[in-house]
């Protein structure tokens, strides 16, 4: 998640919601806020009111679920939109806008029971009709979406009713009912628009908790709770998203009060942990991450094709030096591309190792030899690349480093670049013009990677950046996710994660630990399998602890 001084100014301006009038007053300048002085937080019980301001690195791209392809993006969709089904705190399905589900007898059909009484935050009724037309859109060819796989897979799809969606599938879909996560946009609004270019994706209208409020581009984001939310309204009044596109200066406005959260470096988690008088205001949070962090290669740069080349540069990295010196032993080591708590994760695969002399070895038998400066030369090209990595994210940025000074050893001469979020996707990720990259993937419950990895996935806004192509991956990609024998699919899985081990279209790194500090002003937290924030929308400060006045007049 991932810029700029805020303004310091009183801004008033109105939306319509609902059918009325919200009136919004937005104080920008955080020490202008009414506070409590009150020192110690003691809980009363629940309340409705205050505001949590959250901190990112990078701003949103696109306020629309089925176009975002970023982490910023879809931290503020989960908050806006629902999907059918959600995972709860123990990554078990349940019903979200739908109340009920049943699944035929040969596991090709699924009926969603919709809940009645829903509105969309402008008081239009959501109906089965939305999920429709999600589902139309989504699977339109103009629709630059790089979920549409999912949805493809359908042979029929009915709305039977007003609150009755039957889908039908041609063979068997392991992820099919996960895929109904996906956030449902509303019909009557999009209809007559272009999905990819609409102001609906800079404005949107959800059934979700918050309401869409303002946004200033690479400043924040401001949402404020929806009164008529169908699971009951947030506690918190408002969610102001603010975008400080550097840890350290994060850090120095959570001590100030600035924000209420942020993702912590393992040297600040180290560091505060032993700071009494921090502890006493924020709770700091350790869990397993969802993501892990990975190089991934241009394959159309000739520099990359031959596997044996890419074998030699993952000699050439040192993954426990990164591990050890950038994140303090706070993640583990990762040889493909799942979580190693997952059960497609397969532990027979072994770690490559750090061996820069069998990297030379390689590169050696490759046709690469030492020029005079010692960078590695053939056919007259020296052996150099740029990778690129996001701004504002200290761990990458040390990581880029580390992979440098060690591919500097082997004769590869790499040179950093490091850029703001929204131009990284936008620029160069979706464009391809990039050699090397420096990235994680967060990963949903299943294993289904075929968004990632399928060679078919590779046009603009999708997934498959790096241009991989392997037969057999596609093959087997294609075939876990068609069939619902566990056993089967952990097999297709095991075997998927064995070739890219081979043949490294990333070089895969690790699994960082989340570390996250949250004012004690909340409540209502706890880590679960589901992470922290699964369920924000209950989170509450006891009247005696809020810190804001409430600024929402109706």
């Amino acid at each position: 998640m991932s810029a700029g001084k805020i303004i310091i100014l009183i801004v008033f301006f109105a939306v319509i919601v609902g059918g009325y009038f919200l009136t919004i007053r937005i104080s920008e300048d955080m020490s202008k806020l009414r506070e409590n002085s009150s020192g110690s937080i003691s809980d009363k019980g629940k309340a409705f009111g205050d505001m949590f301001i959250d901190s990112s690195i990078g701003d949103a791209s696109v306020l629309n679920p089925l176009l975002s392809t970023d982490s910023a993006s879809s931290d503020i969709n989960g908050l806006i939109f629902n999907g059918l089904v959600k995972y709860d705190k123990d990554l078990r399905l349940v019903g979200d806008l739908a109340e009920r589900w049943e699944v035929s007898e040969n596991k090709l059909t699924i009926t969603f029971y919709l809940k009645k009484n829903i509105k969309w935050q402008d008081g239009a009724p959501f109906t089965s009709a939305d999920v429709e037309f999600t589902y139309r859109t989504l699977t339109a060819a103009k629709t630059k979406s790089p979920y549409k796989s999912a949805y493809e897979l359908v042979k029929v799809f009915e709305a039977t009713d007003s609150y009755t969606v039957r889908v039908t599938y041609e063979k068997p879909f392991a992820p099919a009912l996960e895929s109904w996560g996906i956030g449902i946009i509303p019909k009557h609004l999009l209809y007559k628009e272009d999905v990819n270019t609409t102001d609906f994706n800079s404005r949107p209208t959800g059934t979700g908790p918050f309401i869409f409020a303002g946004w200033s581009r690479g400043e924040k984001i401001s949402l404020i709770y929806n009164e008529k939310y169908f699971d009951g309204r947030s506690f918190i009044d408002k969610f102001l998203y603010r975008v400080i596109p550097d840890q350290s200066s994060q850090l120095m406005e959570l001590k100030a009060g600035g924000v209420d959260s942020m993702n912590l470096t393992p040297d600040m988690y180290k560091t505060l942990k032993k700071d009494i008088s921090f502890n006493a205001k924020y709770n700091m949070f350790k869990y397993v991450g969802f993501n892990y962090s990975y190089m991934g290669f241009n394959l159309r740069n000739p520099l990359f094709t031959d596997k044996n080349v890419r074998k030699a540069i993952a000699y050439g990295i040192n993954k426990k030096e990164i591990i050890d010196g950038v994140l303090l032993g706070c993640g583990v080591e990762t040889t493909g591309p799942y979580l190693p708590r997952s059960w497609a994760y397969n532990k027979s695969v072994p770690a490559q190792g750090y061996n820069p002399e069998k990297a030379k070895a390689l590169l050696t038998a490759a046709g690469w030899t030492p020029g005079n400066d010692g960078v590695l030369e053939k056919n007259g090209n020296r052996f150099e690349f740029m990778l690129l990595t996001n701004q504002g994210n200290k761990a990458r940025e040390l990581m880029v480093q580390i992979i440098q000074q060690n591919l500097k050893k082997i004769g590869i001469n790499v040179k950093i670049r490091v850029i703001a979020w929204s131009s990284l996707v936008n620029e160069f990720i979706d464009k391809k013009k990039f050699d090397a990259i420096l990235l994680g993937w967060s990963l949903s419950n299943d294993p289904d990677n075929f968004d990632l990895f399928h060679s078919s996935k590779t046009a603009e806004k999708e997934y498959n950046f790096v241009s991989y192509k392997n037969d057999e991956v596609d093959r087997l990609l294609l075939a876990g996710r068609t069939t619902f024998d566990h056993e089967k699919r952990k097999q297709a899985y095991n075997k998927i994660h064995a070739i890219m081990a081979d043949d490294l279209p990333y070089v895969f790194i690790c699994v960082p630990e989340s570390l996250v500090a949250v004012s004690k002003r909340f409540k209502g937290l706890k880590v679960e399998p589901a992470g922290l924030k699964y369920n924000f929308e209950k989170w509450y400060v006891p009247k005696e602890a809020q810190k804001y006045r409430n600024e929402i007049q109706k």
